[in-house]
């Protein structure tokens, strides 16, 4: 990977930068209130790994400074640690009175391990910044809680849980943080419904153990070593990383297993989940405040440590981090300038360079840059980019099929969105197609010299009618080559289709060629659903029997209706050329590929039994078969 310092404009729609004229950007900026001191000594714990001495204390006047510094700006802070309550009451009400009195702070959240937290403190809250929002730590259940410990070693989790009840008790709402370990995994459900089963929580947000690269413990300071550390050192003692790591392929599972409950148990109208709900918006042309999925990356979020310390995301590594000090001069532009100048963060810019062709971008927004940026060094990249690809693909099958999660697994379906991909009415197209005697007028139908069928015969994309197999001028509307498949989905399964491509050149023209391809728009969630399982048997059938230059690819993507402005989901089945052959060889080959495909579909069904040739994790596995049952 070449790593640079430049700027780079084509990836300003993933990274956007802080620009001081922009003042309506917000920005983030997380308190580490003592630094890395805590109260308890999670084995995982990233901060303590920085072996940032910790002791000190932001105080009130480092918070009027740093509104100084981003003035005109919305401002959102976040008090972080260690553990923000070790600052002691007094310290942290001053803290809090400062940040009320600052127009531009337009949030303030609070994240604690809950183990400090009791009346006294809520009281507090309640009195100085009500709207305060809080996040507690906690992975899930006592058995998922395995590396939340205190320094004696021993389990803090029924602590946490008693500062859970005692925050519903008082009526108040939190998100929870949990970090996904090997102890969590296949247990996605369990996990999630044990988290919702508290009343305070109404946000849950699960967040990978990414350390396989951890090599050596956390430094201790003193002659004892504390029980905790010594278990740590015997976790990452491991061949494969610590005993707390996952892998991306991991996370992916277990987000899809958690979304997929989150969904059928009904969760989702008491508690947002996230990653989900990132995903979803996404995958639904809506922006979302998760940087994660959002162009708000490094350049938005800085870390503010006791002696003064200003660096951007505590998730990237310390001291490259580091932009400058907090001082009485310090001014945005002199910010923006180290941020310019910050080889960490042009390299983590540099990293998404690959983001700007890939397909998946406009949903996935690039993730998190500190993860590239480990994933880069270990030389594995594009484990982190499959995770999140396998992650939209499962949760766009959700979406469109929710009451049959097996869809989540299906790894031949691949979320493939097209632009533009619109039809005048939906509605109407639908109830035409099921009403083979309603009158059905002429239409224009027009072939170009490259064999574009519209309605004014010129290649490229052109207005065509919708047509139904009823229609007079139906099979003259469709293009020769995809009419094998047009055929078998119509005439063997009964479905509608709202588009055809027969595929198309263009030599001599500066047009991009056109792969082969037939869109399905199934007509209920349960369609959908059999269909896709349908295709994916088929395709699986052919793969080793099509011609070398030619692959099927199943695509899951959105129809808008021009009228309503709603989208339904639909699915594409396309021939596309195979890496390393071109749109030649392709076009020689392609027909052949299509009587293969049209075979295999009509040796198909859309069953509602039937399920796709993906396997499927086993707890998973099992709780589909209970469903069946």
């Amino acid at each position: 990977m070449r790593h640079t310092t430049e700027q780079h404009d084509p990836i300003a729609q993933l990274y956007r930068g802080l620009d001081t004229e922009d003042t309506a950007s917000a920005v983030s900026v997380i308190l580490k209130l003592r630094g890395d001191t805590c109260d308890i000594d999670c084995l995982y714990c990233y901060e303590k790994r920085k072996e940032a001495p910790g002791g000190a204390r932001i105080d009130a006047d480092q918070v009027h400074r740093l509104a100084m510094l981003f003035r005109g700006r919305p401002l959102a802070v976040e008090l972080h640690g260690g553990e923000p309550l070790t600052a002691g009451r007094d310290h942290i009400a001053n803290v809090l009175r400062e940040l009320a009195a600052q127009p531009n702070v337009v949030r303030v959240s609070l994240q604690t391990n809950g183990v400090l937290l009791d009346e006294k403190w809520l009281d507090l809250f309640d009195s100085l910044y009500p709207r305060l929002q809080i996040g507690i730590s906690l992975d899930g259940d006592a058995r998922g809680n395995a590396w939340r410990v205190g320094y004696d070693g021993k389990p803090v989790y029924p602590r946490v849980t008693d500062a859970l009840r005692l925050l519903g008790s008082r009526g108040r709402k939190v998100g929870v943080i949990a970090a996904v370990t090997p102890a969590v995994l296949g247990r996605a459900e369990a996990v999630l419904d044990h988290l919702v089963g508290f009343e305070a929580v109404n946000a849950v947000s699960f967040v990978p153990c990414f350390d396989t690269t951890v090599r050596r413990p956390t430094a201790v300071t003193g002659r004892r070593v504390p029980a905790s550390r010594l278990l740590q050192q015997a976790a990452v003692a491991n061949a494969d990383g610590p005993g707390w790591a996952i892998r991306p392929h991991d996370y992916a599972e277990f987000v899809l297993a958690v979304t997929a409950h989150w969904i059928s148990a009904g969760h989702f109208g008491r508690v947002k989940l996230e990653p989900a709900v990132s995903t979803i918006r996404r995958l639904r042309g809506l922006g979302t405040g998760f940087c994660h999925f959002s162009d708000m990356k490094c350049d938005h979020v800085f870390t503010l440590y006791p002696d003064g310390r200003l660096g951007s995301c505590d998730e990237l590594p310390w001291p490259q981090a580091r932009l400058t000090l907090l001082d009485e001069n310090s001014v945005e532009s002199d910010v923006v300038k180290a941020q310019q100048g910050s080889n960490l963060l042009n390299q983590g810019k540099a990293l998404m360079e690959k983001c700007v062709t890939c397909d998946y971008r406009s949903t996935c927004g690039g993730g998190c840059v500190a993860t590239r940026w480990r994933y880069d060094l270990s030389g594995d990249q594009d484990a982190y980019c499959d995770y999140r690809m396998r992650m939209i693909d499962g949760i766009a099958a959700l979406l469109a099929q929710p009451a049959h999660p097996a869809g989540a697994w299906c790894r031949t379906a691949r979320w493939r969105p097209r632009t533009p991909n619109s039809m005048c009415d939906v509605s109407a197209f639908l109830t035409s197609w099921n009403q083979a005697d309603s009158f059905r007028p002429p239409v224009r139908v027009h072939t170009s010299a490259h064999g574009n069928i519209n309605t004014v015969g010129l290649p490229g994309i052109h207005e065509a009618d919708d047509l139904d197999p009823a229609h007079p001028q139906w099979h003259e509307a469709i293009e020769p080559g995809v009419r094998p498949l047009v055929d078998a989905i119509t005439r063997d399964w009964q479905l509608v289709t709202y588009d055809s491509c027969q595929g198309h050149s263009y030599t001599g023209l500066e047009l991009r060629p056109a792969e082969r391809r037939v869109g399905v728009l199934p007509r209920t969630p349960a369609e959908y659903a059999a269909t896709a399982a349908a295709l994916c048997r088929a395709v699986t059938v052919v793969a080793a029997v099509l011609p070398p230059s030619v692959r099927v690819v199943i695509g899951r993507a959105e129809l808008e209706c021009e009228t309503t402005g709603r989208t339904t989901p639909v699915l594409d089945l396309a021939l596309l050329p195979t890496p390393g052959h071109g749109w030649s060889a392709y076009f020689d080959t392609v027909d052949a590929a299509t009587a293969v495909v049209a075979e295999a579909l009509r040796g198909e069904r859309p069953t509602a039994q039937g399920g796709c040739s993906c396997p499927v994790p086993q707890a998973d596995a099992d709780a589909v078969e209970e469903v069946l049952a």
